[in-house]
């Protein structure tokens, strides 16, 4: 399918001379253009058959396909039939606005050399293993991308030409970027060029989604073979996109800080890479199918009293060690599930290395905005659902033994989550408007459902903006939203924040304001406070997973901050929480008599409710 896909290119190139469009960023101005901005959906975090860890667990899946998903058409999962093709018919039943299909670029021309009968190559010993999904084979692949100084399949790739496929490869995915995108005045669907930078050195994650705001991109995505440090991939984001004079826009959006042991956000930085970086990654994915990096319950109490709702999908790092007395050291093995744990592996802990290294350097390298989605490898962007969860590995999770497995052929198994959405608060459904709002961090995170969050801070906010028919204008004239920096100023913050349930989702329990700060000596300090709702005792019926709801369909609240401190630098973000429900793998477990349920059924590690929740952009006080 990926030969004829390249075909039907028509020999196409990429980057600014393309062929796609005469003008990459024209289209027609969206008729539903909103001054106060609108609430859009998407997934940017996404694998198809193209990823070297998709294809071999019989993922089948193509860019089209992943994009025809998102729009809410049919597509097919494994099994494959006699002329390899899926057979397991899903859809969403609630279309995404938008999405970005982000391949790993370290194995586009070994992947297709592989699989593509007559290409050289595809007889070699490596690929024959990886067409037959032998775990040795399948090893190879990763553990390369864990080496300090990574080198490709030196026989494959030197027959193959591993280069010039991974070209053509990156031209397909401009061109299914392009077929996606809805230009015409209806803004229907909004897709993004992109592709996933995938190091892990000394098994530690620090892989970035590269995120294009426009047609108009470099002539070869860069990889973790070519560059084998975060510095080398800004510095060529910045020569080849940004300061290139072709109208190039791009981020890059770290994620899975749960991994790294502590080395995705180093606290080292100068003040000349922190304002690389602070430029480069606005957003960092706080969410997806590997668990939450909110906060962790093993480095909770290391900046303040123990949070019991950072125990949420923690993918299997609650016991872990902190890295030194303070959580400030660095590890190795996270990817495998070892090693340490660092404060900063979680969003608060980052929030305030970031603000400490402001105070040393000047610059803030961490002023993050946050986003979720699912790093699906089946090619299904938005499939979130608890209740209709189909793993995210192909074949290898379409039964619920295989959902449920112990991790080890399957990485996770029933550590995994259905993963998140990206919520953005834009004008209009375009890339320009979409890539605005996510690099002014006016976007929001959700584990899965569609709740809707708006906050906006200042210090001299008007009073009863919870009831004023015209909240979002008037607080948006008084004072910021979502991601932004206030002025200076004496008087302590107010935020506004209001929300609503998700329409088809349980009611919402609670908000809560989380505020991170530095004192006058320099210990770092994280408070919870509960603005609106609150533990109201709901609960689920564990005999059949029906939820006994006691919240709201709305909350807001206007809430001024009591421990404040003029002079302290704080950081600021709302952490909304539903009545609780049933964890898809309790769900799985109700599917099969009691007799036959594995073990993972009766682990009283694995919980068998959630509650699904969304967490705000911050706001800063510095």
């Amino acid at each position: 399918m990926l030969l004829a896909l390249l075909t039907a290119c028509g020999g196409c190139s990429s980057g600014p001379d393309s062929g796609l469009s005469s003008d990459p960023t024209a289209r027609e101005a969206c008729t539903d253009k909103q001054p106060l901005r609108q609430l859009l959906w998407g997934d940017l975090h996404v694998h198809t058959a193209l990823s070297f860890d998709a294809w071999v667990y019989d993922v089948r899946l193509q860019p089209d396909d992943a994009y025809a998903f998102a729009r809410g058409e049919t597509v097919y999962l494994p099994p494959l039939d006699g002329q390899g093709q899926g057979t397991t018919a899903v859809a969403l039943s609630r279309p995404l606005d938008f999405a970005a299909v982000t391949d790993h670029a370290e194995y586009f021309g070994e992947v297709y050399a592989c699989v593509t009968e007559g290409v050289p190559g595809y007889d070699s010993d490596i690929c024959q293993g990886y067409r037959e999904s032998d775990a040795a084979s399948i090893q190879a692949f990763g553990v390369r991308l864990a080496a300090q100084d990574p080198e490709r399949f030196e026989g494959l790739c030197s027959d193959a030409g591993c280069g010039e496929l991974s070209d053509s490869i990156w031209s397909d995915v401009q061109r299914a970027a392009e077929s996606a995108y809805d230009r015409t005045a209806g803004c229907e669907f909004t897709s993004f060029v992109g592709y996933e930078w995938s190091g892990a050195t000394n098994v530690v994650n620090l892989h970035r989604n590269v995120l294009f705001a426009n047609a108009i991109v470099p002539s070869a995505p860069l990889s973790y073979f070519e560059e084998a440090t975060p510095e080398g991939l800004w510095s060529w984001m910045s020569a080849s996109c940004i300061d290139a004079g072709t109208g190039c826009d791009v981020l890059a959006i770290p994620h899975n800080g749960n991994l790294s042991n502590g080395n995705l956000f180093p606290d080292d930085l100068d003040a000349e890479t922190a304002e690389v970086r602070a430029k480069l990654e606005p957003l960092v994915e706080v969410y997806q199918h590997k668990g939450s990096s909110e906060c962790l319950t093993a480095t909770a109490g290391l900046l303040g009293a123990p949070d019991e709702l950072c125990a949420f999908e923690e993918y299997g790092r609650q016991a872990a060690t902190p890295c030194e007395d303070d959580g400030t050291g660095t590890g190795a093995g996270g990817m495998s599930g070892l090693g340490c744990v660092s404060a900063r592996d979680t969003l608060r802990g980052t929030l305030i290395a970031g603000m400490a290294a402001e105070q040393r350097t000047g610059i803030n390298p961490y002023r993050l905005g946050v986003i979720a989605s699912t790093d699906t490898h089946s090619g299904t962007p938005g499939a979130v659902a608890e209740d209709d969860y189909l793993g995210h590995l192909g074949s290898l999770e379409l039964t619920v033994e295989g959902r449920l497995a112990e991790p080890g052929l399957n990485p996770a198994g029933f550590l995994d989550s259905p993963g998140g959405l990206t919520a953005v608060w834009a004008e209009d459904n375009s890339r320009a408007s979409i890539f605005a709002a996510l690099r002014r961090r006016e976007v929001y995170a959700t584990s899965g459902p569609r709740i809707s969050l708006r906050m906006f801070a200042g210090r001299d906010l008007p009073d009863g903006l919870c009831d004023d028919p015209d909240m979002v204008a008037a607080a948006d004239a008084a004072g910021v939203p979502m991601g932004s920096l206030l002025a200076d100023g004496t008087g302590a913050p107010s935020i506004l924040v209001s929300a609503l349930a998700d329409p088809e989702g349980v009611p919402l329990q609670r908000i809560q304001i989380v505020k991170g700060s530095i004192d006058a000596s320099g210990a770092p300090l994280v408070e919870v406070f509960d603005v609106a709702g609150g533990d109201n005792g709901a609960s689920v019926d564990l005999s059949d997973c029906t939820p006994l709801t006691a919240g709201s369909a709305a909350l807001c609240a206007q809430w001024t901050d009591p421990t404040y401190s003029a002079g302290e630098p704080a950081y600021y973000y709302a952490r909304v929480v539903e009545d609780p429900t049933c964890r898809w793998s309790w769900r799985d477990c109700l599917t099969l008599p009691e007799a036959e349920r594995p073990d993972t059924c009766f682990d009283e590690a694995i919980p068998q409710t959630i509650q699904e929740r969304a967490w705000g952009s911050p706001v800063w006080a510095e």
